[in-house]
C-alpha cells in the first residue's frame, strides 16, 4: 500500500509561481516513477509531467514545458512541482501518482486545487 500526500496548492494570479509537493509512503518510493496530473472543472483528468525512478528522465505535457519542473528526492520520499508563469488554464485539481513503470499508476493522491487568476 503507498500513501501520497499533495501540499502546495492554493490561489495565485496569473504569471505567478507555486511549487506543489507530494509526500509518499509505504513501499519504496525510489522505486516508483511519479506523475502529477490534473483535472479541470467538466474536463477529463490530463497528465502534466512525470519522473523516473532515478531522476534521469523527465517527461512533460506540451502545454507545461518552459514552464513547470518536476524533481524528487528520494531521501525524503517526496516528488516536487514547480510551476512557473502560470495561466488561468493551468487551474485545476492536481494530482500526485506513482507506479512501477511510466503511464502504469497504481497509487493516486487526494489532490490539491490550483487556482490561477486573470
Amino acid at each position: 500500500q503507498v500513501q501520497l500526500v499533495e501540499s502546495g496548492g492554493g490561489l495565485v494570479q496569473a504569471g505567478g509561481s507555486l511549487r506543489l509537493s507530494c509526500a509518499a509512503s509505504g513501499r519504496p518510493f525510489s522505486r516508483d516513477v511519479m506523475g502529477w496530473f490534473r483535472q479541470a472543472p467538466g474536463k477529463e483528468r490530463e497528465f502534466v509531467a512525470a519522473i523516473s525512478w532515478s531522476g534521469g528522465s523527465l517527461y512533460y505535457r506540451d502545454s507545461v514545458k518552459g514552464r513547470f519542473t518536476i524533481a524528487r528526492d528520494n531521501a525524503k520520499t517526496t516528488v516536487y512541482l514547480q510551476m512557473n508563469s502560470l495561466k488561468p488554464e493551468d487551474t485545476a485539481v492536481y494530482y500526485c501518482a506513482a507506479g512501477l513503470e511510466t503511464g502504469a499508476y497504481d497509487y493516486w493522491g487526494q489532490g490539491t486545487q490550483v487556482t490561477v487568476s486573470s
